[in-house]
């Protein structure tokens, strides 16, 4: 695709974040390391959070142990998915990410006071983390990697095996790797600027 002139990205890296970049269903074997995940996090802390919370929460199913609790845990469409990708990252919201407060947002000296209430901070919590899991995606495609991301598993049983004694719940599966082969669905229809937008 053509990408938009008046962008300060050139059209190939509009392309590889937005245009042409898909879901991967299914992976090469080419490797996907831990060092790399570190790389993506890396880029993606820098974009926003409001109050600079950045709940977002990451665990790195590295070994092939680790992927073979996973698995299981996954939906029964996502399970090959997830058995055959070279890295796995399992994406959490932090609930007691206020506790932080003071050092990530240290100019309000009580901000950590806003959050007392924990049902609210959680929903808080999983509102800035799924923000966040939009700028790893994107950073999984800046890192020429394809993103496969997935909220079909068992949330309670996922948080029981990998974050006991933990304040994070996940929300969000993502597998990364190159894309294998027939990797894509059919892509679908997006809206048009005119279906979403109302200028007042």
């Amino acid at each position: 695709m053509s990408g938009h002139s008046q962008f300060a990205l050139e059209s190939s890296a509009q392309d590889l974040l937005f245009q042409e970049a898909r879901t991967a269903n299914t992976f090469t074997d080419a490797s996907v390391s831990a060092a790399d995940v570190r790389a993506i996090y890396d880029l993606v802390k820098w974009a926003p959070t409001s109050m600079n919370t950045q709940p977002l929460r990451l665990v790195v199913v590295a070994s092939a142990s680790a992927r073979a609790r996973l698995v299981p845990l996954m939906s029964p469409g996502n399970q090959p998915k997830t058995a055959s990708a070279p890295m796995t990252v399992i994406l959490a919201a932090d609930t007691e990410f206020h506790e932080y407060l003071p050092t990530v947002f240290p100019h309000a000296k009580d901000a950590k006071n806003n959050f007392a209430d924990p049902a609210q901070r959680e929903a808080f919590a999983l509102s800035q983390a799924w923000m966040q899991a939009g700028y790893f995606i994107l950073g999984v495609r800046a890192a020429g990697f394809a993103a496969g991301p997935m909220g079909g598993f068992d949330k309670p049983a996922v948080d029981a095996e990998f974050l006991a004694g933990r304040p994070w719940k996940s929300f969000c599966v993502v597998n990364i790797g190159k894309p294998g082969p027939d990797a894509w669905f059919e892509r679908n229809p997006r809206h048009e600027y005119e279906t979403v937008s109302l200028e007042v």
